[in-house]
């Protein structure tokens, strides 16, 4: 469990880090590029592949009874696709997790492959 806590806060550091410096051009990028999408809400910061991707997996590695080192997360355009071996249940709430994301216009789970419950 220490394990998971040591991940789960330095992707958070790590993801502060960028968003800080991100954040500097971001209001430049977004007046450039009507295109950028936003998350809904008050924010007007973009939301981007790697942010939504970064979340994703932060928040798999937090919740219990999913394996979040077991689940590959890619985001392209705002589509997570998830991949690896897991379980029926387990694929479910990943899914659930990855859809409740900010920026996150779709899942899909065909990646993820059924695997016999862990002991």
């Amino acid at each position: 469990m220490k394990t998971v806590f040591i991940a789960v806060t330095a992707l958070s550091l790590a993801f502060a880090g960028s968003a800080a410096a991100q954040s500097a051009g971001a209001q430049a990028q977004t007046e450039q590029d009507p295109a950028v999408s936003t998350a809904t809400g008050d924010s007007q910061q973009p939301v981007g592949d790697t942010w939504i991707t970064t979340k994703v997996k932060t928040e798999l590695m937090a919740t219990s009874g999913v394996p979040g080192t077991d689940i590959k997360v890619e985001t392209v355009n705002g589509v997570v696709k998830l991949s690896g071996h897991v379980d029926k249940a387990q694929a479910d709430k990943a899914a659930s997790i990855a859809r409740n994301i900010d920026g996150v216009k779709k899942v899909d789970t065909s990646g993820l492959m059924a695997s016999h419950s862990r002991k």
